[in-house]
C-alpha cells in the first residue's frame, strides 16, 4: 500500500446490522496486523466512541469531536485521539453531532467537509474507516463522499436483502452526483447463525446476487462480542481467542488481500 489511506464507509441504512461493532473490530484487527487506522465516528450515539473506551461526557467537556471538526470550529488533528489501543486512533462523537443536520444546512458544499479535512491527514494512515449513522443523511453524505468504498455489513434476516438494496442505491445516487470514485468495497454477513436455514438462506442469496463483492468471512452471532462494548474494548481484546474475534481477524485479512 502506498502512503496514503484507504478511506472506508461503513454503511448500511438499517440500525442494528452489527455496523459499529464491525468498524470497532475490524479497526482493532487490523491494527494488530500492524496497519495504522484512524476510526472517525460521524453517528449521533457514539457507539463507535465508547467501544474504545472513551467517555461520551468527558469528550464533550474537554475533547473536540467529529461535530467540532464538521462546523469548522477545529482542525481535523485536533480532533484525533491518538493510539486509544496500538495503531488504532480515534475522531470521537457525541450527541452534539445530532445538531449538526441543521447547523449543516447553511455550509456552501456541506457534503465535502470531510473529504476536504481528511487530506490533511490520510498520509498519516493505513486505513481511515469511518463509521455512520444508521440514516441518509449529511452525516452519512460526508462520510460517502470522503470514502473511496463501502463496506457493508449484512444482518442475516429476511428484511436485509430490502436494506442492501437501499444502501446500493444510494451508493450510485452519490457516486452519479457527488462522488465519482465511490465503489463497493465489499459485503459481509454478520449475526451469522449456522443453525439456521434463514442465515443460509440468506447468505447464499446475496453471494448468488453479488458473487465479486460477498465476503466468504461471516460474522457469527457471538456472546462475547456483545459483551465487549459494555467493557470499552474491541473483541480482539476483550476475548482475543473467542469466535467473534477470529472472525473479525478473517475480514481484516480478506480485506488486505482484496
Amino acid at each position: 500500500m502506498g502512503n496514503t489511506a484507504k478511506i472506508i464507509s461503513m454503511s448500511m441504512q438499517k440500525g442494528g446490522v452489527g455496523k459499529t461493532t464491525s468498524a470497532v473490530n475490524l479497526s482493532a484487527a487490523l491494527a494488530e496486523k500492524g496497519k495504522k487506522v484512524l476510526l472517525i465516528d460521524i453517528d449521533p450515539q457514539g457507539n463507535a466512541t465508547t467501544g474504545f473506551g472513551l467517555d461520551k461526557i468527558t469528550i464533550e467537556d474537554e475533547r473536540e469531536t467529529t461535530y467540532s471538526v464538521l462546523l469548522g470550529d477545529c482542525s481535523i488533528g485536533e480532533a484525533i485521539i491518538k493510539d486509544v489501543i496500538p495503531n488504532v486512533s480515534v475522531i470521537p462523537s457525541n450527541i452534539n453531532l445530532s445538531a449538526a443536520e441543521i447547523e449543516l444546512s447553511r455550509f456552501e458544499e456541506r457534503e465535502f467537509i470531510l473529504s476536504k479535512e481528511l487530506e490533511y491527514v490520510k498520509d498519516d494512515y493505513d486505513f481511515i474507516i469511518i463509521d455512520c449513522p444508521p440514516s441518509l443523511n449529511t452525516l452519512t453524505l460526508n462520510a460517502l463522499c470522503a470514502a473511496q468504498s463501502v463496506l457493508i455489513p449484512l444482518q442475516c434476516e429476511y428484511l436485509a436483502l430490502e436494506g442492501l438494496s437501499d444502501i446500493i442505491q444510494t451508493i450510485n445516487l452519490v457516486r452519479e452526483n457527488l462522488n465519482p470514485n465511490l465503489d463497493l468495497e465489499g459485503i459481509f454477513m454478520t449475526m451469522y447463525d449456522s443453525r439456521t436455514s434463514l442465515s443460509v438462506q440468506v447468505t447464499e442469496n446475496v453471494r448468488e446476487t453479488f458473487p465479486d463483492k460477498t465476503y466468504k468471512t461471516v460474522i457469527p452471532r457471538n456472546v462475547r462480542l456483545s459483551e465487549a462494548p459494555s467493557f470499552g474494548m474491541p473483541i480482539t481484546k476483550y476475548d482475543p481467542k473467542s469466535a467473534g474475534a477470529e472472525a473479525y481477524r478473517n475480514l481484516a485479512e480478506e480485506l488486505l488481500q482484496k
